[in-house]
């Protein structure tokens, strides 16, 4: 599990360059959740709290990362693009900050398979949450597409 957390982790250095300069990093991945941090000193807006595009970013990616996640366990090669999302933030954010995406039913993991498999496209919603502390501060819900590699594109 830690190699594909490695993996992760340079795929997004790579891939989504901004990571970097938000300090995101890969803190953990239990088979079921996905948690990814940002440290506030790098996200802080003008009030001391974190900046909202940070949020947006780290709980969008947090659902990027799952789904890359999921592609990676079942052999699927694929570009993940966000294509619709909403955030409620309901509480600022006053420290370093982590959101969660848990990972989706297994029927839709295998409706997103098939539906991939047989299309070449496929899509799912997937939830993901910031706390402070023990109270919800974000939530976000956004649908996510997968489409074939570069230069394998179908009609």
């Amino acid at each position: 599990m830690e190699h594909l957390l490695l993996e992760l982790q340079e795929t997004l250095r790579r891939e989504i360059p901004v990571t970097q300069h938000l300090g995101i990093t890969v803190e953990s991945y239990d088979g079921q959740r996905l948690v990814l941090s940002a440290p506030l000193a790098q996200n802080i807006n003008h009030k001391g709290t974190a900046f909202a595009g940070s949020l947006n970013a780290l709980v969008t990616l947090a659902g990027w990362g799952q789904l890359w996640l999921i592609l990676k366990e079942h052999q699927l090669h694929g570009k993940i693009v966000i294509q619709d999302s909403t955030n409620s933030y309901l509480l600022p954010v006053q420290s370093d900050f982590r959101a969660s995406c848990d990972r989706p039913s297994p029927a839709q993991i295998t409706r997103l398979e098939n539906t991939f498999r047989k299309h070449h496209r496929a899509r799912i919603e997937l939830q993901a949450e910031i706390y402070d502390g023990s109270e919800l501060a974000v939530s976000f819900k956004g649908r996510y597409v997968i489409l074939p590699p570069d230069g394998q594109e179908t009609t």
